[in-house]
């Protein structure tokens, strides 16, 4: 939603006074956001991203109350000076369940009740299940696809509804993997692989049906990243780590504070023109 006047080289021929544009396109000061699974992991480092360039962010996740690491976190953005802007953004935690579509409705509509808008959502709540094939038991394939795909369509008809009730052009991002382009050498995951290719389709054609009414829908399709989630299975399979820091041309696993700049960059102004678009963050995983 851009709010401001011209930018960049119109802002050059059209004014006497030189200012700088560049940057304010990335500030979000007084923006709802919603982050689903934004409790740890990726999840958390964009919710802090987005709360750092002034944004309201409500972290969605199952769980009944927040984690230690999440109340640091949300302490250090409390304690973060006010932007030279205005405004001062902060996280707020309510439990959800993205496979309950009921409840996240409700849940969505008390954060509009409370804040009066919002203007961003990251659906990002998803799970792994490590599996071979053939051996994948059915209540983890059905388990895996109720969160990682219903989930997030469940998350974008609740925000983008109110986005369009509220006459917001808003900005949907939504979480893929690179699971979703690519087998995964070496981690059998078949069915967060498919859920995470459902989705880039998805996304597609949420973009073009949500166009019109002014809301972008793009997604992300993050490498292996040094998370919680990761970590857990590198420790279990101490080998898992070294194969897949080799098997990308930076030959090495993201840092989570990687992801940051390309979150900003789709919440913001700076990416109007942009939707219906993928884009990867792997260290160059899918180049080869």
């Amino acid at each position: 939603m851009c709010t401001q006047g011209p930018i960049g080289v119109a802002a050059a021929l059209s004014s006497s006074t030189p200012i700088r544009t560049a940057l304010s396109q990335f500030l979000l000061v007084n923006r709802v956001a919603v982050v689903t699974g934004g409790h740890r992991g990726l999840g958390l480092e964009m919710a802090l991203a987005l709360a750092e360039v002034g944004a309201i962010v409500y972290c969605l996740s199952q769980s009944t109350s927040p984690n230690e690491d999440w109340l640091k976190v949300q302490s250090f953005a409390e304690r973060l000076p006010s932007l030279e802007e205005g405004g001062r953004g902060r996280l707020e935690y309510v439990k959800a369940d993205v496979a309950n579509q009921e409840e996240l409705e409700k849940v969505v509509q008390g954060i509009v009740d409370k804040e009066g808008r919002i203007d961003i959502c990251v659906a990002n709540a998803g799970i792994l299940r490590v599996r071979e094939s053939l051996d994948c038991p059915r209540d983890d394939f059905h388990q895996v696809l109720a969160t990682n795909l219903n989930g997030v369509m469940f998350t974008v008809q609740a925000v983008g509804r109110q986005m369009e009730h509220l006459g917001i052009p808003g900005s949907i991002i939504v979480i893929s993997s690179i699971a979703g382009h690519v087998a995964l050498r070496c981690t059998p995951c078949v069915a967060y692989g498919a859920s995470k290719g459902a989705i880039l389709q998805m996304t597609r054609s949420l973009a073009c049906e949500l166009a019109p009414k002014g809301i972008r829908v793009n997604s992300i399709s993050p490498g292996f990243f040094e998370t919680k989630m990761i970590r857990d299975y590198a420790d279990e399979k101490p080998e898992y780590e070294a194969q897949w820091a080799g098997q990308k041309p930076l030959g090495r696993i993201g840092r989570a504070d990687e992801i940051r700049g390309v979150i900003l960059w789709l919440a913001g102004d700076a990416s109007t023109f942009c939707t219906g678009s993928d884009v990867l963050v792997d260290g160059g995983y899918c180049a080869w």
